[in-house]
């Protein structure tokens, strides 16, 4: 392979640095988190941005729902913090579903929707379809546990999809 050549790739960036020319207007994700729901329990786990989160890990997925006939329900919540003048808050909160058998080492997961959803948290919405009473408490649970003061300065549209 020719050392002179630019490789290719995906870049992460930060906001703080103004990039010109190659690699412009690539993906800043450094406000984007993501937090699993696993059997009832919510929690922070930064491996889901690049598929490696406790529950993927080891699984081979599949796009076939029937391929895990056993699979337990997950979801990986994309959760964007954004800053006003008062201070930051939780400005984009989706949630997308997984189905995990730690057993067989199986799992089911649309990578479309997993990138889809991860977009719209970038872009401020609440998409919070299919997650139960018990998955929404966690969620609010854990958002509250680890900042309050963001839940409290959060937009009502969350606040009354997690009640």
């Amino acid at each position: 392979m020719d050392s002179d050549k630019k490789k290719i790739a995906l870049n992460i960036i930060s906001s703080k640095v103004n990039h010109k020319g190659f690699g412009a207007g690539a993906i800043d994700l450094s406000n984007v988190s993501s937090v699993i729901i696993d059997e009832g329990e919510a929690y922070l786990d930064m491996g889901a941005l690049h598929a490696k989160s406790r529950v993927e890990k080891g699984i081979k997925f599949s796009a076939n729902k029937e391929d895990v006939p056993n699979g337990r329900k997950c979801w990986i919540v994309w959760v964007a913090v954004d800053r006003t003048e008062e201070g930051s808050y939780y400005a984009g909160v989706t949630a997308c579903e997984m189905l995990v058998d730690t057993e067989a080492r199986r799992g089911w997961k649309i990578l479309a929707d997993h990138v889809n959803k991860m977009d719209q948290a970038m872009k401020r919405r609440i998409v919070l379809d299919g997650l139960d009473e018990t998955e929404k408490a966690a969620l609010k649970k854990q958002l509250i546990d680890h900042n309050e003061d963001w839940w409290n300065r959060s937009d009502e549209a969350l606040k009354a999809g997690l009640s």
